[in-house]
């Protein structure tokens, strides 16, 4: 019997595969392909304080070996999540993780206030991509003060496992880690989608309402694990790996690297069931190699 549980801060995982906000909806609409209790956990698609309609369509596009998209957070807002979505995902057997975006440090930390007295959300990851529109449109996670200014509110309105979902699009992403690291992240995960852009030459138009997007899938995902491995080295804190994993090699690959945990995004909308088959993956591997504990191999490059 391989061990798979892993920890990330004080939430104890039954394995390292977890799912990407944005790609798994509210987890729900994929209980008909897998059983919901057998992944690590779940992260729900990012939810902001009130009701966004999102981008105008075309908001996705597909490229080599990956996509865009430009969704736009579009959801129904943290208090339809609480009245209407939680009830009926509270009594899974595994994690429940709210992804929590905002435009400004207070939306942060409302949407924050709301989650923390619900028992089975005992972990939100934040989303530090978000334009924080008092500085004009720039990203919270672009700058190591814009980062640890979010972290520190949500810290003060959260008390339980928070998790900083970090931005590839900066000089040094080791340096935005440490300083949400400061401010009282639990953990980090990384990376959240590269700014990316295509053009129709056909119709001489890019393919997206907004111009560019966000890339994911196996075309980022060497990027991905070296950013997971720089920023390993550089934190004292778990870190969780994602970007472009697309079968357990590759989930594999990231805990080499330094990740305590995974999360499957892009691959979730080619095959709905390719979370726990990564979850078979890992163990046949660790049984094929003589591992007996998952956390042997974590951060050995």
């Amino acid at each position: 019997m391989v061990n798979l549980n892993v920890n990330i801060a004080n939430l104890q995982l039954k394995n390292p595969v977890l799912t990407a906000s944005g790609t798994f909806g509210y987890g729900e609409e994929f209980s008909d392909f897998i059983d919901l209790n057998r992944l690590g956990g779940f992260i729900v698609k990012g939810t902001t304080l009130n009701h966004r309609e999102g981008n105008p369509y075309p908001r996705m596009a597909e490229t080599p070996s990956g996509m865009l998209n430009a969704v736009g957070l579009q959801n129904k807002g943290v208090d339809y999540f609480i009245d209407n979505i939680y009830p009926r995902i509270k009594h899974l057997d595994t994690h429940v993780i709210v992804n929590v975006s905002g435009a400004t440090i207070d939306d942060y930390v409302a949407v924050c206030e709301k989650l923390a007295p619900l028992d089975k959300i005992n972990a939100i990851e934040v989303n530090i991509s978000c334009p924080n529109v008092k500085q004009g449109g720039m990203a919270f996670g672009t700058t190591c003060s814009g980062a640890a200014e979010v972290t520190k509110a949500v810290r003060r309105a959260f008390p339980k496992t928070l998790i900083v979902k970090l931005s590839p699009n900066v000089t040094s992403i080791a340096d935005i880690a440490k300083a949400v690291e400061a401010e009282g992240a639990d953990s980090v995960s990384l990376i959240n989608t590269l700014l990316g852009m295509a053009i129709d030459v056909e119709r001489r138009r890019p393919y997206l309402s907004t111009v560019t997007g966000g890339l994911s899938g196996p075309a980022v995902r060497p990027v991905a694990v070296r950013m997971v491995w720089q920023t390993a080295h550089a934190v004292n804190i778990p870190v969780i790996g994602l970007g472009g994993i697309m079968n357990g090699r590759d989930a594999l690959e990231f805990m080499m690297a330094g990740a305590s945990a995974v999360e499957v995004g892009t691959a979730n909308f080619i095959d709905p069931a390719i979370t726990v088959k990564i979850i078979d993956e890992i163990t046949e591997y660790c049984e094929r190699h003589g591992i007996s504990d998952i956390n042997e191999i974590v951060g050995i490059i």
